[in-house]
């Protein structure tokens, strides 16, 4: 048996998906042979409806399902309607009205649950949230403080606001444990915190931690370290690898493997802080040469330039390179 959720936006969307006194629920189980339930979370309000099925049943009524919440959340056409860039011609809906994308300027991505607007803020960053979104893989290469995690983050709520996917995958290389998660105390949840801190952080800020929390519990967002990938295909998701210049190349292909339909992947480093021993070569580094060629695929790259933390972390970028070239 197969589970899957999805966050359902509004009552009204609910309506309109499921049908007055649950008509349209009950054909859509018959239609896909799984059972549907809608719940509203009691800590965060938020209506998620859950699948559950065969896998082949789940993945077909999760396709069928999204186009229709997909043809619910259209404007109506009108004759003065004309294209306009895929950031600009997103619908601007949101779960709850407190967190999401409703009423957004056109270069911003999210509005976090405490009302801060988030957008990129230099050209390398609009170039890079532009190929999160144009592209299904997409590499941020940067030094410390560019934004490329946070930003990468934000695009995956946003992403997951829209129902282009239902879930949001989180993983990074626990270096420091030799990835051998089995020898450390404490669950696997327990094991992995203390090296996730960062992007926890980042969907703290953006989410507030008692829905971050609900979501995790729930698997809308699911936290797998990288030793813990082989074997599993993620499908219909934004799958974030973050400190991946500490992957060997092994592990690098087999990230990238997993990458199942309808899925998305944002891959995030600094190839100047690789935390490796020598002689292992960073996966981060060679995947830049080995992909080079591939159409599908994006490299950003940020520069001190897009630093976007306290002003000292620049200059102290900035040092260290002089430093360097120095030496």
């Amino acid at each position: 048996m197969a589970t899957k959720r999805m966050i359902i936006e509004s009552t009204e969307e609910a309506l309109g998906l499921l049908g007055e006194q649950d008509v349209l629920l009950r054909q859509m189980e018959a239609e896909y042979g799984v059972e549907l339930a809608l719940r509203q979370d009691t800590r965060t309000n938020e209506l998620i409806l859950t699948i559950r099925g065969s896998s082949s049943h789940v993945d077909r009524a999760m396709k069928g399902l999204r186009q229709r919440i997909h043809d619910l959340r259209q404007p109506p056409a009108t004759p003065s309607h004309k294209p306009h860039s895929v950031r600009k011609s997103l619908p601007r809906t949101t779960p709850s009205g407190d967190s999401g994308i409703t009423g957004l300027p056109d270069d911003a991505i999210i509005r976090t649950a405490f009302g801060k607007v988030i957008r990129p803020r230099s050209k390398n960053q609009e170039s890079y949230v532009q190929a999160v979104t144009d592209k299904d893989l997409v590499f941020g290469i940067g030094p410390a403080g560019t934004g490329k995690t946070f930003l990468a983050v934000a695009c995956a709520l946003r992403a997951l606001h829209l129902g282009k996917v239902n879930r949001i995958i989180l993983s990074r290389p626990v270096v420091e444990a030799g990835e051998k998660l089995g020898f450390l105390p404490g669950d696997l949840l327990e094991k992995v915190d203390p090296y996730l801190k960062p992007l926890y952080d980042a969907f703290y800020s953006m989410l507030g931690p008692q829905r971050f929390r609900s979501w995790r519990s729930d698997e809308i967002i699911e936290i797998v370290p990288l030793a813990y990938m082989r074997g599993r295909t993620f499908e219909d998701a934004f799958i974030l690898l973050d400190e991946a210049q500490n992957t060997t190349p092994e592990q690098m292909k087999m990230f990238l493997t997993r990458m199942g339909a309808g899925s998305r992947v944002v891959v995030t480093g600094d190839i100047t802080q690789t935390d490796l021993a020598e002689p292992i070569t960073s996966g981060l580094i060679r995947i830049i040469d080995v992909l080079k060629d591939v159409e599908g695929v994006a490299f950003c790259k940020l520069t001190e330039e897009d630093v976007v933390r306290h002003p000292l972390v620049r200059k102290i970028i900035t040092a260290y390179e002089r430093w360097e070239k120095a030496k």
